[in-house]
């Protein structure tokens, strides 16, 4: 089934990757992680974190996962998460209670708050 984005749709799967990859990444100048990379991998939660899907896809957690092991320094964790925060920002949609169960339900700890109120340079 393929599955078409508008506009819209589109910029609601970046605001989310950026909400996810602030709460399960950090970066700095020299992080390794992109926010093309964090888009791409969480793009697959955007519905269930707007509530247009009642069930996690696999696909999100693989997502969820893989951004969690790529996050090998305190130095990714950090521009992960700024680039997600600046990206949920002109995202309305997305339901910040549900975003922060999400590493959870998919098994991975991150250690930190998910929420755009954390501080970024605070993440390790």
């Amino acid at each position: 089934m393929a599955v078409l984005m508008t506009n819209s749709s589109r910029k609601t799967v970046v605001a989310l990757a950026v909400v996810l990859a602030a709460a399960l990444l950090a970066s700095s100048v020299s992080a390794a992680i992109t926010c093309g990379q964090v888009g791409s991998s969480l793009a697959p939660c955007i519905p269930y974190a707007t509530g247009k899907a009642t069930a996690l896809p696999a696909s999100c957690c693989t997502g969820v996962r893989s951004l969690n092991s790529a996050a090998r320094t305190s130095s990714d964790r950090q521009a992960a998460c700024r680039c997600l925060k600046s990206l949920a920002n002109s995202v309305k949609s997305v339901n910040m209670g549900t975003v922060a169960t999400i590493p959870g339900k998919c098994g991975v700890s991150v250690g930190f708050p998910i929420s755009m109120s954390t501080d970024c340079n605070k993440v390790g």
